[in-house]
């Protein structure tokens, strides 16, 4: 096993984390109670400027939380980006409904508006829209695609806290959005995830659903099957002290993402592109090489001199459990053979970034080379 020299990701704590972890401590209100709970919410309500929000364990919950405050059940149909991490997809069957697979855009990786209005029937009740490592979906065309077909409207923000979409931050388009703060989630809690909505009767829902289905105003009465998905307040202190630094985190990101594209200029490495009037929050930065082979020996030279790399998501079509042998998404199924995921998280320094792409100017070079004289064998 080759020392790890430059990881993927990495939390970046610069702040309160300590101070604030050691005051849970001191104060004895570890779990699910305490005040930086009700601070860290109000904080994160501010700043994507919605009107109510909610702490989850993670962000899995916070997803599956949604589903149900929304009454999706068995029958249904949920329209979804297959090129997703899988949490999206299993939130959906958690609740029994079935998850309608889109291709995307070969250009920003999100999901396809007309592929959505080609996948809705009669059973369609929502769709939930993923906005892939930090750029948005087109929010102007899924919205328009909602209203007119009378769907809820779910964002998952888990890859795109700091992403903006016609200078409005993801998660305040739909019906209800979800965050996670995962190690690796551009801020964390270590585990923790976010419910968020404009809509008092859903967030009441949501509440309700993530306290075991507790009535209000009679103790120890449970009216409803809920689900103990709440934060602890160790978690949301690491998760306020984040937030209070969210700005320097994501001005950090985005010039990690300047500086990879300004290295692999002359390169033929494709980048996701920026459309529409988006501000992306380049939570992994990701790029596409020219064919799987030379990708997979470009992943295994990298290892072998401690820089970490992860392949973009597998379509999820294409998993054993979610497997439709008839579907074909060309696009989701392209960036996904030739993309990788580059190291992002935000205290890599420049000359590493330098270093990451020199390495990658010279294998790609020889791995064309090996490429054209195996091919011509």
């Amino acid at each position: 096993m080759n020392k790890i020299k430059i990881p993927l990701y990495k939390p970046y704590l610069i702040g309160n984390e300590k101070k604030y972890v050691n005051q849970c401590l001191d104060s004895t209100w570890i779990s699910s109670k305490g005040n930086f709970i009700s601070k860290f919410e109000q904080k994160f309500s501010n700043f994507i400027k919605v009107k109510y929000v909610t702490t989850a364990t993670n962000g899995t919950c916070a997803l599956h939380l949604s589903l149900l405050a929304l009454g999706l059940k068995e029958g249904d149909e949920v329209i979804v980006p297959s090129l997703t991490y899988i949490a999206s997809v299993n939130a959906i069957s958690y609740v029994g409904a079935k998850p309608i697979f889109v291709d995307s855009l070969s250009t920003t990786w999100q999901m396809d508006p007309d592929d959505i209005r080609k996948k809705i029937t009669s059973k369609t009740r929502a769709i939930l829209c993923v906005h892939l490592y930090g750029h948005p979906c087109d929010m102007n065309k899924i919205t328009k695609i909602a209203k007119e077909n009378n769907l809820f409207l779910i964002e998952d923000c888990a890859e795109a806290i700091g992403s903006y979409f016609d200078n409005k931050h993801v998660g305040i388009f739909g019906d209800i959005s979800t965050f996670s703060f995962y190690g690796n989630k551009t801020i964390t809690t270590g585990e923790g995830g976010m419910v968020a909505t404009n809509n008092h009767t859903i967030y009441e829902k949501v509440l309700k659903l993530k306290g075991q289905g507790l009535a209000k105003n009679k103790e120890y009465w449970h009216d409803i099957i809920g689900y103990n998905y709440r934060m602890t307040n160790i978690c949301a202190a690491i998760g306020l002290a984040q937030l209070e630094n969210i700005e320097i985190i994501l001005t950090k990101k985005r010039n990690i993402a300047h500086c990879y594209k300004n290295y692999l200029l002359n390169t033929n490495i494709e980048f996701q592109k920026n459309e529409y009037n988006v501000i992306n929050s380049y939570w992994m930065f990701s790029v596409l090489f020219e064919n799987e082979q030379i990708k997979e020996q470009i992943r295994q030279k990298l290892i072998e001199v401690g820089i970490e790399t992860r392949t973009v998501f597998h379509p999820i079509h294409m998993m054993p459990m979610y497997k439709n042998i008839n579907l074909q998404l060309k696009i989701s199924e392209r960036l996904s053979s030739l993309g990788i995921n580059l190291p992002s998280w935000p205290g890599l320094k420049n000359n590493q970034i330098k270093f990451i792409c020199n390495i990658l100017q010279n294998l790609l070079s020889t791995s064309r080379k090996t490429y054209a004289l195996q091919s011509n064998q």
